[in-house]
């Protein structure tokens, strides 16, 4: 994209843009920097769709790496500046009910309640939802609704619903395009957690076979795969640990209970993630379509280096 082109789309989406920064809660003079991130980004996933041709796009990023926020302005920039039919969630949307999780913890094991890491979501849903907004038939698709204030999935009466079919899906999430480990990697914990609560690793056995499986399924319909990139697992931390501010900010129980976590609950929260997560950190970047660099203070490295 040349600077003219540059400027041209960054004129005719401001309107917009500027209310999706108001929709985010995003400050205005964060318009210009996300702007020359987010503009190439659009205009990269639109050299990647083949007319007549579905796109999914995958996005995968850690706890706290900003992947909403990308993937709402990314949907705003190629419907307002390219015309695509387009619309995407996340797999958090697809995780398990609580009954179900609470079921796979006594059956399997008691970490399995804990709602994140594969084997707590729903792949049959997420494929059936993939399915539906891409049929050509069109028609009204209810897309899947998780409450992370109340731990639970929302009643289908309060999902939304798009009016398919769709050009282009964005599918994002922590592990979405995750690879398995290998099975000598398992033998030593990575954390308390690990050690304490999984010292017979049958629970991330259990993880990694469903990466092998149903998940490798589900990342094989991926057509193309970003990855947002966090500097360490510290990042994460910190950056979820703002997540589940705003979370607390926003939320109001009628029951008066307060599902939020706490400084101590938050860190064991992500050690349930952390294997996973450090294995994706390592070795996605040299397989992902699109890697984008993230600095300590949340920042793309090098936003002008972007397609």
């Amino acid at each position: 994209m040349n600077p003219q082109e540059y400027a041209e789309l960054a004129d005719r989406i401001r309107p917009a843009f500027m209310a999706k920064l108001r929709e985010e809660k995003l400050p205005a003079d964060q318009e210009e920097p996300l702007c020359r991130a987010y503009l190439p980004l659009a205009d990269w996933v639109h050299g990647q769709k083949t007319v007549g041709k579905p796109l999914l796009l995958g996005v995968n990023g850690a706890q706290g790496s900003g992947k909403s926020t990308l993937c709402a302005f990314l949907q705003l920039i190629l419907a307002e500046a390219y015309g695509y039919r387009v619309t995407g969630f996340s797999i958090d949307d697809i995780y398990l009910t609580r009954a179900e999780r609470e079921r796979l913890g006594r059956e399997t094991h008691p970490l399995l309640v804990t709602r994140g890491v594969p084997g707590t979501h729903d792949i049959a849903l997420g494929r059936q939802t993939l399915q539906k907004l891409f049929d050509p038939a069109g028609g009204p698709v209810a897309i899947p609704a998780f409450d992370k204030a109340l731990d639970d999935r929302r009643p289908q009466t309060e999902w939304t619903e798009y009016e398919g079919p769709a050009d282009i899906v964005i599918f994002e999430g922590w592990c979405v395009g995750a690879k398995p480990q290998a099975e000598a990697e398992l033998s030593e914990p990575v954390n308390p957690l690990e050690r304490d609560e999984d010292s017979d690793g049958i629970w991330r056995s259990y993880v990694n076979r469903q990466l092998q499986g149903p998940y490798a399924d589900l990342s094989g319909q991926i057509d193309r795969l970003i990855m947002l990139k966090v500097p360490d697992m510290e990042c994460v931390y910190e950056w979820r640990s703002l997540q589940e501010q705003k979370l607390a900010g926003k939320t109001a129980l009628t029951d008066g209970k307060q599902r939020t976590m706490d400084a101590e609950s938050l860190r064991r929260f992500i050690m349930n993630y952390e294997r996973i997560t450090r294995h994706t950190l390592a070795e996605m970047p040299g397989r992902a379509d699109l890697t984008l660099f993230l600095d300590h203070n949340h920042q793309f490295t090098n936003p002008d280096t972007l397609p």
